[in-house]
């Protein structure tokens, strides 16, 4: 088997027990589900939304294969009814969602799910799967895009990243957030991301000479040319790239920039732009790279280092100050009647719910409201009809989604750009009308 595998049977297993379950009590009809956060992680403000293109991709090519179905019936325990509803299975149900890049806060659904009740519980793990990871890593970047803005930011972190689909789908959701590229050459190829690289310490430590390997590598690359320069003397290796400079200019070779990966970044970039500058390379910039996540980056640039750009990896490709969500899939509606999850800190609103957004005089947002779907609310209806019977309703670019998400950022208030937890909650009103549904259900008897 080829890794990563994503057909349906990636899942869990009890989504396949309630389905059987579901079939055999005859409970088919029309259920409505949503996909929200419950809080965020510390130091958060805000989350964007990323993975809506991913999930409707799932459902579109939802089929099982003989092989599939063979696979319950050697597994045991399921019955005909269930294996040849699973045979039929396609999703012709109804997806509504905010669009991608689109800043969202605790307890508003991003995603909602209108299907059959077999099928809208099936494809729940998935959609988490998708939509909590991607969200996750285009949240992280977005501050790393706030923490350094106007710099140039590469996604470094594949080889850190927990898999092969993990990979590729923080360098599209870093991408979407508003990262310059990635490294990543599968995204390139796939999602038509730029890619970037430059050297690593194995090709300068495989030559005799320092300076031999910069030349080579520049007799390799000789449109794009970035030395790594902290091997052994950082300083030291500026100084053999001013050096060999003018030879590679008569070979018609420009030299773009030198990497830092190691040390004291700002003290070593100050030295490095010094001895750029006094030896005519004042064009050369300086990229810096080495485990740094979105309060480093703000630190550097807090001191004024002469630093144009960063590669990011390994805080970023796994979020790791902040490695998970605490994301939900909950059943809002089931047979026209609302329902509603009544769990000790885990109760949710019920519903098909909608979110509209409020904007202060100067554009920044001001605050939303969460109501029914039924019940509208003054400002902007963020949630909006993605899919239908299977037909996308609209499918815009990444570059669409990387504007949305630039938009979005700019009109975040700015206590919610800090990299530290704001003193006071985003303003989000619970609509009158959702507060008395809940009531109402919650005099019912259960």
């Amino acid at each position: 088997m080829k890794f990563p595998a994503t057909g349906p049977l990636l899942t869990d297993l009890y989504q396949f027990t309630m389905m059987q379950a579901y079939l055999d009590a005859g409970m088919v009809e029309e259920a409505v589900f949503e996909f929200f956060v419950r809080k965020l992680p510390k130091g958060r403000n805000f989350l964007i939304a990323a993975g809506l293109d991913q999930v409707l991709q799932y459902l579109d090519s939802l089929v099982f294969s003989s092989s599939e179905i063979a696979w319950f019936e050697r597994a045991g325990g399921f019955n005909r009814r269930f294996l040849d509803y699973l045979a039929e299975l396609r999703f012709a149900g109804e997806v509504h969602a905010m669009p991608e890049g689109t800043v969202f806060f605790p307890n508003e659904p991003i995603l909602r799910i209108t299907a059959p009740m077999p099928v809208a519980q099936l494809v729940e793990s998935r959609i988490i799967n998708l939509l909590n990871f991607e969200t996750l890593i285009a949240s992280k970047a977005a501050r790393c895009v706030l923490a350094a803005p106007g710099k140039f930011l590469v996604d470094f972190g594949l080889r850190r990243a927990h898999g092969a689909e993990a990979g590729l789908l923080a360098s599209r959701a870093s991408y979407l957030a508003g990262f310059s590229g990635t490294s990543a050459v599968l995204a390139g190829a796939e999602l038509d991301i730029p890619v970037f690289g430059t050297m690593a310490h194995s090709f300068v430590q495989a030559h005799t000479l320092e300076r031999d390997s910069f030349a080579h590598f520049a007799a390799a690359r000789p449109n794009n040319v970035t030395f790594l320069i902290d091997t052994y003397d950082t300083e030291a290796a500026a100084q053999k790239v001013v050096d060999l400079a003018p030879e590679l200019l008569g070979q018609g070779v420009t030299i773009r920039s030198v990497r830092l990966d190691s040390g004291d970044l700002a003290a070593h970039a100050f030295k490095v732009r010094r001895i750029l500058d006094a030896g005519g390379l004042a064009q050369v910039g300086i990229f810096c790279s080495g485990g740094l996540d979105e309060y480093q980056l703000q630190d550097l640039l807090s001191v004024g280092a002469p630093i144009e750009g960063f590669g990011v990896g390994t805080s970023l490709d796994v979020s790791a100050d902040a490695p998970c969500l605490d994301a939900a899939y909950k059943l809002q509606e089931y047979a026209g009647q609302a329902r509603r999850k009544r769990s000790e800190g885990k109760a949710t609103w019920p519903g098909r719910k909608q979110v509209y957004r409020r904007y202060a005089a100067d554009g920044t947002m001001s605050g939303d409201a969460l109501t029914l779907e039924s019940d509208p609310q003054d400002g902007t209806p963020l949630i909006v009809p993605v899919m239908r019977n299977r037909q996308r309703l609209a499918q815009e670019s990444l570059a669409q989604l990387r504007s949305r998400a630039a938009a979005e950022l700019a009109r975040l208030p700015q206590g919610r750009r800090r990299l530290e937890d704001c003193a006071t909650p985003y303003p989000m009103e619970v609509s009158q009308g959702l507060r008395e549904l809940t009531e109402a259900l919650d005099r019912q008897p259960h």
